[in-house]
């Protein structure tokens, strides 16, 4: 073994485009994602997306930060043992629904059509289907960010940058800037967990919104590719043995 990291902060994005749930521990499944990550989608004009056969569909089909900055001024929570989204506004509560019932859905489908009318293409709905994720990419994975890659392009940009901006499930100390893409192809040792590093993240205009204000006020993808000649940021991990990890946990890279 070489290299210790460790994680630290882990997160979980129950609806896409909303805001992130941060997680003291979780249990992995070999081949999932981080449980209920992303299992939830705003549909944004219609998809033909079928519960019975679900398939990838890219992000913009759906109401999401690449393009709907507003969305980051609402603080969301979900209930796994109720299933209930709550949404916020400046600390107060919109509305709340059942994802899981056709009235919570439905009150969901309503704040979003009478508050978000400018983003829309067609009736927002909400989609779901048992074990899919609509992540960026159309495998299962975990997304990780290492924390001094944000702080060298912190160090370009000449101010912090809220590491949230790339919404990631793991954010890692201790390895240097960019070692992630070194890893390509190799395993990552979490205990007795194994992930495996399939892709480097490319970026997109989400990471330009501040998380906080809602406000889309840096060219990071433009920064990535002027200073380092990529606009990549953080790697893809398929979990090929499952088991629990939490925030604090050594990583190490298996020689």
């Amino acid at each position: 073994m070489s290299e210790p990291a460790r994680i630290a902060r882990l997160y979980r994005y129950p609806v896409k485009g909303l805001s992130p749930e941060q997680l003291a521990g979780a249990r992995l499944a070999t081949g999932q994602t981080v449980p209920a990550d992303r299992r939830y989608a705003i549909e944004n004009g219609p998809t033909g997306f079928d519960p019975a056969d679900p398939k990838y569909f890219p992000k913009i089909r759906f109401l999401m930060l690449m393009r709907d900055e507003r969305l980051a001024g609402l603080q969301t929570r979900f209930d796994d043992a109720s299933n209930v989204l709550t949404i916020r506004r400046d600390g107060v509560e919109v509305v709340r629904g059942d994802l899981e019932t056709a009235h919570g859905r439905a009150a969901i489908e309503q704040f979003f059509a009478d508050q978000f009318a400018a983003e829309l293409r067609g009736p927002p709905k909400v989609l779901s289907a048992p074990g899919h994720s609509f992540s960026d990419v159309a495998a299962k994975v975990i997304s990780i960010i290492n924390l001094s890659s944000v702080a060298a392009i912190e160090d370009v940009i000449g101010r912090r940058i809220d590491p949230l901006r790339f919404r990631a499930n793991l954010y890692v100390s201790g390895w240097p800037a960019w070692r992630e893409f070194d890893l390509l192809g190799r395993e990552i040792a979490i205990g007795d967990v194994r992930l495996k590093v399939v892709k480097r993240i490319v970026r997109c205009a989400a990471v330009n919104v501040d998380p906080v204000t809602a406000q889309r006020d840096l060219n990071i993808p433009h920064t990535l590719t002027q200073a380092f000649g990529h606009s990549d940021c953080g790697v893809y991990a398929q979990v090929i043995t499952g088991g629990d990890i939490a925030a604090g946990d050594t990583m190490t890279i298996p020689d």
